[in-house]
């Protein structure tokens, strides 16, 4: 059929922005959806060991009517308490409910594209969740402490998990629980609708869990609905029941006319919901009632302005017994041919036959799988189905079984209804569509996985390279995180502009960070999966370290070395700006030098067009880090490169500095000329061997206890090259004079009159010296004469980096120009070093490796200017793992296992009471600390507060100590010794009184 031409008003469809889900069967979403369309079956059946290990009575288990099966959630006990900041023990003491919703509750915001705790969207929560079972296991093991009855409330009760999740992710909207049994999620996604068409909200999350505690099977019971042989098997003639399962999943929603083109793709859409009761004109509260689920239908159709003949498929309600089932049929059967479906035109689905049934989460896992079907327009086979219950009415109905995976045939737009009916009678019913077109992208992201991705144009030029950045809360999650993103990456071949500005833009920055570069999503990938040419980092839980700027002088240049800057924001207009600072025919030279690759070597090693062109290129990357974020804390330059640091420090007008660069270079270019070399020795082993072998060479520069640069004439240089041979490292520099030598000094004249013409300004920011090796204030008054001076003296760049290191402690040194020259001086100083130039190392690479490896360590960088906007992207959630996490009083032994048998009495032995041995107050008070924070891993200086503790903590600390040491601790005390020694030494004084 073709397209549906409808005159709908649009302005009321909520578009379903994102979903994630925890459920039984794979972990990835569409892992999951191709089980569907496999006709998997994701239930278990245990074991008597596994059930008797997961706490199941053994009586129970040995029941002849106990039916092993549900639908299993692997690795259910796990949590990422510390991703949320949540102590171990609180994290114990929380129903699994609650951890799942928080970690779905993320994934799904960040699948939206909206970075948790962003704050920018007035997001609400509507949360549900199934009674719980892990709560009573804890009160049923009898050794719950009256003092966590607080925590345990809390991370147990619906009550609390919505306002737990809106704490947690950080959002502002109304954050409510809804509790309607069965139907409790989809009822929360009506509600979530008319939140957001009435205002009261930008976004909204519905997050629904299901979860019986232990996780096992059940017991059947003639008459109910739970299954007998194990298999849920809806609207099928041996239907018998339903098994429970396991789960959580969430949906974020939003206003259609609020999705903007650079948002992902939406889901679906969300046309029209409605809720009911079924009152009490039925027969009994927990039957269904055929009329109440068709009116919930029919108004739900209503809601959403369409006709039942543009609804291809039916989420059913489908929990498999044979009375329920009927009931459900007939009512939507009427409430659909009522409002114009044809015959055997709507498919029928039910969940619950592949996972059980969810309970509270039932509606929202519904909903999840019924927009998967609008979206990938193929329908899944009712799995399990053989032939029809003879209950079902067929004549004229507008449902159908589908038998195996079919594709979509019906009506365009593809349209669906979600049913969910709750134990004592509230419905609810959704009805969605497929996402409206969008325009179709140059690439194959953001797309639909329908469209292919264009071949590459023969001879087109290369694409950009961009800069991924990732990040995770712990080393580990974040190896996963680059796992799975090089996975998704291989799979599906994103535009990886998209996926840069995804990652910028639609998730939060962690505190463990990797970057890597790359042109392709296949590069990308390729390095992600070896870890090459990726920096890694950690962000100081401090903040930033500050950062000194580093300069480079003559000797480092190379044709097209302004190359790798220009995917710097900025760096193109701050270029511009320094050279047209130069004159006009000097400016043009520059400019070739800086990009031309072929350009002469030669020509560029000469001072008179060196010095210039470094000078340019380390401004202009200077003036572009500074606009990403990253502002220099101090500077430092080697040589010439200390005009440029100087200038950066405010002590040169850019004209000026412009002016005495060029002059500096013609100057030296009019000098004899002359070489350098660096040597990897002690100046005074380096000098020496040149007065040994009788060469008269000067030291140009001390760059650290085993590095120095010596020069003289060419002729000398290179005899002290062969002279050398292996004794140290030696390289002759390429340059064509011999800076900081006697060759120089016919220059001096030249620069002082340069000089005269130049107000040199007070800098403000710290600048370590060449000829002094020690750091100058802001606000000192530089000699006039020390710029021309430092042309002949040696270069005290050691010392200067020395004087750096104490000026500012832990500092993070960014060398800012070709190669990475002065790094490894930097580095033996102490100093963490990031050369923003890494082309030498990996061609082709740009400084956008720099930037992102200064990312990786906490700096402030912006990261959006480096990615832009454009359309995000799907990519993999955040890959949450974490500790297994159960309450000790959970696991307390059932009922029926023997306790452990007394000894029995020797005959004639008369019993001896027994006195318990005095706690030691270090054994004791760390323990009560671990229990109470969740950790038993804490140096003596911890402190308590700093380590998870508050008011409630400390007051349930000093009751426990109170109570296990028979003593009165005053509370003031234990708030000022607030370390763990320090609540020892408390203790110890306090028991030591009372005993005396």
């Amino acid at each position: 059929m073709g397209d549906v031409v409808t005159s709908r008003d649009r302005s009321l469809d909520i578009a379903v922005t994102g979903i994630a889900a925890r459920l039984p069967g794979p972990r990835g979403l569409d892992d999951w959806w191709d089980s569907q369309l496999q006709g998997s079956v994701h239930s278990r059946r245990y074991t008597r060991e596994q059930l008797l290990a997961a706490g199941v009575p053994a009586a129970l288990a040995a029941a002849p009517d106990y039916v092993p099966v549900r639908g299993h959630l692997d690795d259910w006990d796990r949590f990422d308490h510390d991703f949320f900041q949540i102590r171990g023990r609180e994290a114990e003491l929380m129903d699994p409910q609650h951890r799942w919703m928080l970690e779905v509750a993320w994934n799904a915001l960040e699948d939206a594209g909206v970075p948790p705790r962003d704050g920018t969207e007035v997001t609400s929560v509507y949360a549900s969740m199934t009674g719980s079972g892990y709560l009573r296991a804890m009160v049923r093991g009898g050794d719950l402490d009256a003092g966590l009855l607080d925590d345990v409330i809390h991370g147990t009760e619906p009550d609390f998990m919505a306002s737990r999740v809106a704490y947690r992710l950080g959002l502002t909207g109304p954050a409510f629980a809804v509790q309607t049994a069965c139907s409790s999620s989809l009822v929360a996604v009506h509600l979530a609708v008319q939140a957001l068409l009435g205002g009261d909200c930008d976004q909204a999350l519905v997050v629904g869990a299901g979860f019986g505690y232990p996780q096992a099977g059940h017991l059947h019971q003639p008459g109910g609905v739970l299954s007998a042989t194990g298999a849920c098997r809806p609207f099928d003639r041996h239907a018998d029941g339903v098994i429970a399962g396991s789960g959580a999943g969430a949906v974020v929603l939003r206003r259609l006319s609020d999705v903007t083109g650079d948002d992902p793709e939406p889901y679906g859409v969300i046309l029209g919901s409605a809720i009911n009761n079924d009152g009490h004109t039925k027969a009994g509260y927990y039957a269904p009632s055929s009329a109440g689920q068709e009116r919930v239908i029919g108004a739900a159709l209503s809601a959403a302005d369409v006709d039942g003949g543009s609804i291809g498929y039916l989420e059913a309600h489908g929990t498999g017994t044979r009375i329920g089932d009927p009931i459900e049929w007939t009512a939507a059967s009427t409430a659909l041919r009522g409002a114009g479906a044809r015959p055997g035109s709507v498919a029928v689905g039910a969940l619950k036959a592949v996972i059980g049934h969810l309970d509270a989460a039932a509606g929202v896992a519904s909903l999840i799988r019924a927009l998967l079907v609008v979206r990938s327009g193929v329908i899944p086979p009712l799995v399990g189905f053989t032939e029809r219950n003879p209950l079902l009415e067929t004549e004229d109905s507008p449902l159908y079984i589908p038998t195996e995976a079919v594709p979509w045939t019906g009506e365009r737009p593809r349209r669906a209804g979600v049913s969910a009916f709750g134990i004592g009678g509230t419905n609810a019913h959704v009805v969605i569509e497929q996402a409206p077109p969008r325009e179709p992208l140059g690439s194959g992201a953001g797309a639909s996985r329908e469209q292919a991705v264009p071949s590459p144009v023969p001879g087109a030029p290369a694409p950009r390279e961009r800069l991924v950045l990732l990040s995770a809360a712990d080393p580990e999650a974040l190896g996963r995180v680059a796992d799975g993103l090089a996975a998704h990456l291989r799979t599906h071949d994103p535009d990886l502009g998209e996926v840069c500005g995804t990652l910028v833009n639609g998730r939060p920055a962690l505190g463990e960070r990797l970057a890597v570069t790359g042109r392709t999503s296949a590069e990308v990938a390729e390095r992600l999966v070896g870890r090459t040419g990726v920096s890694r980092g950690t962000v100081p839980v401090t903040g930033p370290a500050p950062v000194v700027f580093l300069f480079p002088g003559g000797g480092t240049q190379r044709p097209a070395m302004a190359e790798p800057f220009i995917a710097l924001p900025g760096f193109r207009r701050a270029l511009d700006r320094c050279l047209a600072a130069f004159a006009a025919p000097s400016a043009d030279r520059i400019r070739q030098a800086l990009f031309d690759p072929d350009f002469p070597a030669d020509e560029l090693n000469r001072p008179a067009l060196a010095q210039p062109a470094l000078f340019a290129v380390g401004h202009a990357a200077a003036a572009a880090l500074m606009e990403l974020g990253v502002r220099p804390a101090a500077v430092c330059g080697h040589s010439s490169g200390e005009i440029t640091a100087a200038t950066v420090a405010g002590v040169f007008r850019l004209e000026d500095a412009a002016a005495f660069i060029a002059e500096r270079g013609r100057a030296m270019q009019d000098c004899p000329e002359g070489a350098m070399l660096a040597v990897g020795a002690d100046v005074k082993q380096a000098l020496g061997l040149a007065e040994e072998w009788g060469l008269d060479l000067d030291v140009a520069a001390v760059n650290g206890p085993d590095s120095c640069v010596l020069g003289g004439l060419a002729e000398e240089v290179d005899a002290y090259l062969r002279r050398v041979g292996d004794t140290c490292f030696v390289r002759r520099l390429r340059y064509s004079h011999a800076g900081h030598s006697r060759l120089i000094e016919p220059a001096l004249p030249a620069l002082t009159g340069a000089m005269a013409r130049i107000e040199l300004r007070p800098p403000n920011l710290p600048i370590a010296l060449n000829v002094s090796g020690r750091v100058v204030v802001p606000g000192t008054r530089l000699p006039r004469d020390m710029f021309v001076t430092q042309v002949r003296q040696s270069v005290l760049f050691g010392a200067a980096l020395d004087s750096l290191a104490e000026h500012v402690p832990g500092a993070l040194a960014v060398e800012i120009g070709p190669g990475r020259p002065l790094s490894p001086a930097a580095e033996a100083a102490g100093f963490p070093a990031v050369a923003l130039d890494r082309a030498r190392d990996a061609p082709g690479t740009t400084a956008l490796a720099g930037v992102g490896a200064l990312w990786t360590l906490g700096q402030p960088i912006a990261r959006d200017a480096l990615t832009g906007g454009g359309r995000r992207t799907r990519l993999p959630g955040y890959p949450f793992s974490g500790p297994r996490s159960v309450a000790p009083e959970a696991l307390a032994p059932p009922p029926d296992s023997p306790a452990p048998a007394p000894r029995p009495e020797q005959p004639g032995e008369d019993p001896e009471p027994e006195i318990p041995a005095p706690v030691d107050p270090a054994e004791g008070v760390t323990r009560i600390w671990a229990e109470l924070l969740g950790r038993d891993d804490f140096p003596a200086d911890a402190d308590f507060f700093a380590e998870g503790g508050d008011s409630l903590l400390i007051t349930r600390l000093i009751r426990r100590v109170n109570s296990e040491f028979d003593v009165r601790v005053p509370v003031r005390e234990m708030l000022a010794r607030r370390t763990l020694n320090g609540h020892i030494a408390v203790v110890h004084r306090i028991r030591d009184e009372t005993d005396r």
